[in-house]
């Protein structure tokens, strides 16, 4: 039997770049998970922005430079990595797909790349750990009961997470209306598989109106967790430790005074407070105030090659991907995460050439121009 021609119509569309398995993603998930994933908080003006804040800036091109050969690698804390791009802290990737963290981190090793490991992952961090080619953060969250965020920090060393990344901007989660209208609520077969049974409770029950992960964030997270108690964490490893949700010179001064090794520029991906200043926005004054005393990434609204480059020009040691990652995760597991990955070491070292800038210590601030700078009337 002579198999039928596809048509126009009928011929799958090639997924060539995040946007597009956005697209598909959305027609696989359930509404409500979908949501959770692409949504952020109040009117979601954050979200867009730093989106946006990408597209306000011009890339000026350098002609005449051998680009034979361009090379992404460079290292994070000391750690060598094949491209500046690495995969944000995210809840319960089993969400989107049955192997979740495992394929994600596999992704990420076949590609070089960073992967920072939520303590709300759904997958342990010891099995993370045990699927990893390339290195591990650990995100954390200060826990209300301070043995459970102890022994996270201990089990983290133990299994070989090279830093702890600290959730500094949220003490309180901020109202996500996609979530509430849904009445968002993990599946049973989901759980926070890094924390024990008490904080599961509530999870799993849900309605209209409410948010399940918004009243365990209320119950859980330490409100009065402040600059004063980093020694506490200090006091309970040698790993580097890295500051994510910081938006301010102030806050950066005063955390690469404290000996913070990194710091993450993040607005949450829109999700906690709207109406900040976009992350790529923030970007130069946090690495002015940091100087040379920790590096810093920024996280948010990378979509293209191109954004990583213009990241890296204002003063990012590298970017962190989130959604996109999960995007390619929820479409085709294990290698849809890896072409996201892919897709956009390609299209950045592709920048790169077309930039005339083959190395990243080519990628400096004269590089790009505001939108509209230099117009004439």
């Amino acid at each position: 039997m002579t198999a039928p021609t596809a048509t126009p119509e009928t011929r799958p569309e090639p997924l060539l770049n995040p946007r597009d398995y956005e697209s598909a993603a959305r027609a696989r998930l359930d509404r409500s998970v979908f949501d959770y994933i692409a949504g952020g908080s109040g009117d979601e003006l954050t979200l867009h922005e730093d989106r946006a804040a990408y597209d306000r800036y011009r890339l000026r091109p350098r002609a005449l430079v051998d680009v034979s050969h361009c090379e992404p690698a460079t290292t994070l804390l000391g750690a060598p990595v094949a491209l500046p791009v690495g995969i944000a802290p995210m809840a319960y990737h089993q969400l989107v797909h049955p192997d979740g963290e495992l394929a994600t981190v596999r992704a990420a090793g076949a590609a070089g790349a960073l992967t920072v490991t939520s303590t709300f992952a759904s997958t342990s961090l010891e099995d993370v750990a045990a699927a990893a080619t390339g290195p591990l953060w650990l995100q954390l969250y200060v826990l209300r009961r301070r043995e459970v965020t102890a022994s996270l920090v201990r089990r983290a060393e133990a299994a070989g997470y090279r830093a702890l990344v600290i959730t500094v901007d949220t003490p309180r989660m901020a109202r996500r209306e996609r979530d509430l209208r849904n009445g968002f609520r993990l599946p049973a077969h989901i759980r926070p598989a890094n924390l024990d049974r008490d904080h599961e409770a509530g999870l799993h029950e849900g309605r209209a109106g409410d948010s399940t992960l918004a009243g365990h964030a209320a119950r859980h997270h330490d409100a009065a967790f402040t600059w004063n108690d980093l020694a506490w964490i200090r006091s309970l490893t040698d790993l580097p430790l890295v500051l994510k949700g910081v938006l301010t010179a102030e806050d950066a001064h005063r955390a690469a005074g404290l000996g913070v090794a990194g710091l993450i520029v993040s607005t949450h991906g829109g999700r906690q407070l709207d109406g900040v200043v976009p992350a790529l926005e923030a970007l130069p004054e946090v690495v002015a105030a940091a100087g040379d005393r920790c590096e810093v990434l920024v996280d948010g609204g990378v979509r293209r090659g191109t954004d990583v480059l213009k990241a890296l020009a204002l003063g990012a040691r590298a970017v962190l991907v989130g959604r996109p990652v999960l995007w390619g995760l929820a479409v085709d597991g294990e290698p849809g995460a890896a072409q996201v990955l892919s897709t956009l070491r390609a299209e950045l070292e592709e920048a790169m050439a077309l930039t005339g800038r083959p190395r990243l210590s080519d990628v400096t601030h004269d590089l790009l121009r505001p939108a509209g700078a230099g117009r004439t009337t």
